[in-house]
């Protein structure tokens, strides 16, 4: 008697993956080691995203924590900045040492930067809202001189600010965070002071805003809800706690599907699926099919926003052709 497989519906969210800032980061690594040749070093993860690291690895690339690190027989090489952004005294040590240096902070990132250096000319202390360590908070911080810029992780953090000037005040936020928990975090800060100027536009991002959304709006009734992304990837943790406060029975984080606790999640019927700005398509592919291996599925695709953002990279690499395969790596052979 053959065995059939149990049914099994995989909402599947779109937007999902990789935003316009994460995709160019990438193609600046891959045109880099077109136009160049290898090594070609880059400044921490280019995003968070092990599988992404692995894969520009095995072209070329070489992953550094400091400019430091570079050899001196390399130092004609080509050295990018993550898509995180980094603090102004980096680019500064990169001249210094007459290294060639590509920029791949996000566009709304470098926004955020401007925001802050905004508030600072208006003579407003900056109040940057944010996870301390992440190397986005560390590069904002790092456009103004030290002491400018007070990080609040939490409302108990807004609670006990003690600020010189109450009434001089502007705040910015980190582009990855969850959009209710800095809500609240903004609703404290101006209950406590009323003069607290917000940016010029939105801090959080687009794709972090849509990404949430969509999560939000398939997230109840799901039995279980994965969110492929990296431990370290901010945007990628605040979908899991989405999935969970919007009614998800489960909610996991997974880098592929080898990480899948098949013998834990029990008998499910219908699955929540979306992956984080810095997660590539391929491993979302490869997650379906490792269901498919054991269910029925049936895709229900849940398109609750439309992208039509294009970052295009700097202009000394325009005239490198990227093609489809070369970047086949992240996005699959399709």
């Amino acid at each position: 008697m053959l065995q059939t497989k149990p049914p099994l519906t995989i909402r599947l969210c779109q937007p999902r993956g990789f935003c316009a800032g994460v995709d160019r980061a990438i193609q600046i690594v891959v045109l880099a080691l077109k136009k160049y040749g290898a090594p070609v070093y880059v400044r921490h993860e280019i995003v968070h995203n092990r599988y992404v690291v692995e894969g520009l690895q095995s072209l070329g690339a070489v992953f550094i924590e400091e400019l430091s690190e570079i050899p001196a027989q390399h130092r004609q090489s080509p050295v990018v900045f993550s898509a995180h952004g980094v603090p102004k005294s980096v680019p500064a040590d990169a001249q210094a040492r007459n290294l060639f240096y590509l920029d791949a902070t996000c566009p709304l990132v470098s926004k955020v930067h401007k925001q802050a250096m905004r508030h600072q000319r208006l003579g407003r202390h900056v109040l940057l809202i944010g996870h301390a360590g992440h190397p986005e908070v560390i590069g904002t911080m790092g456009q103004l001189p030290d002491g400018a810029v007070t990080l609040i992780e939490t409302e108990a953090d807004a609670g006990k600010l003690v600020p010189a000037d109450p009434r001089a005040l502007g705040f910015v936020t980190q582009t990855t965070l969850s959009v209710e928990d800095t809500a609240g975090i903004i609703r404290a800060l101006r209950d406590r002071f009323p003069d607290l100027h917000a940016p010029a536009a939105e801090s959080i991002c687009y794709a972090t805003t849509n990404r949430q959304e969509a999560v939000k709006e398939t997230a109840a009734g799901a039995d279980l809800f994965l969110i492929v992304g990296a431990p370290n990837s901010s945007n990628s943790r605040r979908l899991v706690e989405v999935a969970e406060r919007a009614g998800a029975s489960m909610s996991l984080l997974v880098q592929r599907a080898s990480e899948i606790p098949w013998n834990d999640i029990g008998a499910i019927s219908t699955l929540g699926l979306s992956a984080g700005a810095s997660a590539p398509e391929i491993i979302v592919d490869e997650i379906i099919d490792a269901f498919r291996q054991r269910f029925h599925v049936t895709i229900d695709l849940a398109i609750t926003a439309t992208e039509t953002e294009d970052f295009p990279v700097m202009r000394v690499l325009r005239d490198v052709e990227l093609t489809k395969a070369d970047m086949a790596f992240v996005n699959g052979a399709a």
